[in-house]
């Protein structure tokens, strides 16, 4: 069991940094669903809170936060728990409840609701926010992950989706992954970037290196696979059948969804099934040649995507 850990017990400089372009972000720590989240604030506008996928921080949305605050809106990047600066919990890893955690920020940062932005197991959460706490959901925005019932249904019945999920299954040993993913320094964590990116590249060795120092923080690699090890252990336990129930709830917001055309460990053909369970203008886009990081794999171009979504008023389908 690993004991929770408080935001000033952690190494505060390893996720406590600024942006590449030398904008100072504001860090600090709210209060949510009984825990606390470490978050990164930049610009005044609409709020646009970004939720990061593994195994990152906040910092993965370096590049969108500038973009997002030039473009006149409040951009906020959370660690979510178990990760960064965020509280080390217990227990409390399940999907609905990490979703919690997310509308509970909204509404500690002062905000009637927020568009909310994940990539990977943040889109996860995402789908999963919106659907169950739709008034503090404006927009939805999710990248390289599939609909959560989409998600469970591929990754029973599609042998190329399971495949392509194998490190999910992986995390299903205990204490193993969580001693792979923190060996030498990490080293496991810059390579399974490196792996799921595009021919193009992701993240260069600098960025490699401070997602290997977070990951290396005491008990962040045991967080980071829990949420994981819930979505598999609980595809035939009553938790889990009820919590797929629940997400037969339509999307009833306004979504896009972004995903890059060589995504190795989301196939497009999953993702890209995820527009049934949406009841509002919903916008698809591809990125070709890019991987399973495309908000890093080419900044400019999902920033451009986004922040014009953001600012139209009317998205059609």
């Amino acid at each position: 069991m690993t004991e929770p850990a408080t935001p000033s017990a952690q190494p505060a400089s390893a996720v406590r940094i600024d942006l590449p372009d030398g904008r100072k972000v504001i860090h600090r720590d709210v209060a949510a669903n009984g825990a606390r989240f470490h978050i990164a604030e930049l610009g005044d506008g609409p709020l646009v809170l970004l939720l990061h996928g593994f195994p990152q921080f906040w910092w993965t949305w370096r590049h969108q936060m500038s973009a997002l605050a030039d473009a006149g809106f409040r951009a906020v990047a959370m660690d979510l728990r178990g990760v960064g600066g965020s509280d080390r919990t217990p227990r409390g890893y399940d999907p609905a409840n990490l979703a919690l955690d997310i509308t509970g920020v909204v509404r500690s940062l002062g905000e009637p609701d927020a568009a909310l932005v994940g990539h990977d197991l943040g889109g996860y959460l995402a789908w999963t926010a919106a659907a169950m706490r739709p008034k503090l959901v404006r927009r939805l925005v999710v990248s390289s992950m599939a609909h959560p019932r989409r998600w469970r249904s591929s990754m029973l019945s599609d042998p190329r989706q399971s495949s392509a999920g194998s490190h999910i299954w992986g995390f299903q040993r205990p204490w193993v992954p969580e001693r792979q993913l923190t060996a030498d320094g990490g080293e496991l964590v810059g390579r399974l970037i490196r792996e799921w990116s595009g021919p193009g590249g992701g993240p260069d060795e600098q960025a490699l290196e401070v997602y290997r120092r977070a990951m290396c923080i005491p008990s962040t690699a045991h967080c980071s696979v829990e949420p994981y090890r819930w979505m598999v252990r609980s595809l035939l336990r009553p938790d889990g059948l009820q919590f797929n129930r629940r997400m037969k709830r339509p999307v009833r917001v306004p979504t896009l969804h972004l995903h890059g055309s060589l995504d190795p460990v989301m196939r497009t053909r999953t993702a890209a099934g995820s527009g049934e369970y949406v009841e509002a203008p919903y916008r698809w886009r591809l990125f070709d040649g890019l991987g399973h990081f495309p908000h890093e794999e080419d900044p400019a171009a999902f920033s451009t995507e986004l922040v014009n979504w953001l600012k139209d008023p009317e998205p059609d389908r």
